[in-house]
């Protein structure tokens, strides 16, 4: 019950073209190198952000960079596009409570309303944060 690691080695992978997509052919070895991740990985999480346009990567001869403004990539954009499904999979109720139980009959409906409530407040949170922030951060960090 967690936002998949992979979701930051997307935006590890997304800085690193930020930064140096102009300068540099940005490969999926190349950022393996930078995250310490399998290329093979690397070239899932591309795969996923290229469907969903973040990014543009050339066939041939590689190199990936960034397909749309940083104000446009938000943190809830970058994980759903690693993991459709991460909202739902990240607070989820055990899957067999007990049908002779009035709590286990009961337990779904119970906790729909906060789970729902903790999902809507997560993905406003998610949409909020932008990749021009994170880039900001990034430069703040740096010196």
């Amino acid at each position: 019950m967690h936002i998949s690691t992979k979701c930051s080695v997307a935006i590890h992978c997304l800085l690193f073209i930020n930064e140096y997509g102009e300068k540099t052919k940005v490969t999926s070895e190349l950022l393996s190198l930078s995250t310490g991740i399998n290329a093979v990985t690397i070239r899932t999480i591309m795969s996923a952000l290229k469907r969903d346009g973040i990014i543009l990567v050339k066939y041939g001869t590689g190199g990936a960079t960034l397909n749309c403004p940083p104000n446009e990539i938000s943190l809830f954009r970058v994980c759903k596009a690693i993991d459709p499904d991460f909202l739902s999979k990240l607070i989820g109720v055990h899957p067999a409570p007990s049908p002779a139980c009035p709590i286990g009959q009961n337990i779904y409906a119970v906790l729909d309303r906060s789970y729902d409530k903790i999902r809507s407040d997560l993905k406003k949170s998610l949409e909020e944060i932008t990749f021009d922030l994170i880039v900001s951060d990034y430069h703040n960090c740096t010196g």
